[in-house]
C-alpha cells in the first residue's frame, strides 16, 4: 500500500533526488533517476558562486535549475495531497478498496500541503529573483562597455 501522506512529504522533502518517484514507481524509474540531475548542477551552481563569486555566469544558469526542481517537487507533493482517497488509492493502490486508509487525508497530509507551498513558493521566488537580478546587472553592464 502506498500512502499518500508518506509520498507528500516524500517529494517535499527528497523530491529533487527522486525519492517520491522511487516510493511510487520502484527503483527502475528513469524520471526519478533523472531528478538528480538539475539538483547536482543546481548544487554545482551554488559552489560556483562561492568560489568565483556572483559574476561567475554559469552559476545564473546553474542555480535556478536546483530551485525550479525543489519547486516542482513542492507542486507535485501538492498535488499528492490534494488528491482524493479514491483516485490515489485507484492509481497507487489498485488492489485496495477507494476508500482505503492510504489515500485518506490527515493532519499529516495537511501540514505536507502547507510547507510544501510556503517552501516551495519561497524557492521559486528566490530562484527568480536571483535570476533577473544577475541577468539585468549583466546587461547594465554591457551596456556600459557599449556606451564607453
Amino acid at each position: 500500500m502506498k500512502n499518500k501522506t508518506v509520498a507528500a512529504w516524500l517529494a517535499f522533502l527528497g523530491g529533487p533526488v527522486g525519492l517520491h518517484r522511487f516510493y511510487l514507481r520502484g527503483l527502475g524509474d528513469p524520471l526519478g533517476w533523472l531528478l538528480v540531475l538539475p539538483t547536482s548542477l543546481g548544487v554545482y551552481g551554488i559552489e560556483r558562486v562561492q568560489e568565483f563569486g556572483q559574476d561567475d555566469k554559469l552559476s545564473w544558469l546553474l542555480i535556478p535549475l536546483l530551485g525550479l526542481t525543489i519547486a516542482g517537487c513542492a507542486l507535485t507533493a501538492i498535488v499528492y495531497g490534494l488528491a482524493s482517497p479514491e483516485k490515489w488509492n485507484a492509481r497507487h493502490n489498485p488492489g485496495a478498496a477507494p476508500d482505503a486508509p492510504a489515500g485518506r487525508t490527515n493532519w499529516l497530509t495537511v501540514f505536507a500541503l502547507a510547507t510544501s507551498l510556503l517552501i516551495g513558493t519561497a524557492v521559486l521566488m528566490a530562484s527568480l529573483a536571483f535570476t533577473f537580478q544577475r541577468y539585468f546587472e549583466y546587461q547594465i553592464e554591457e551596456a556600459h562597455k557599449i556606451s564607453r
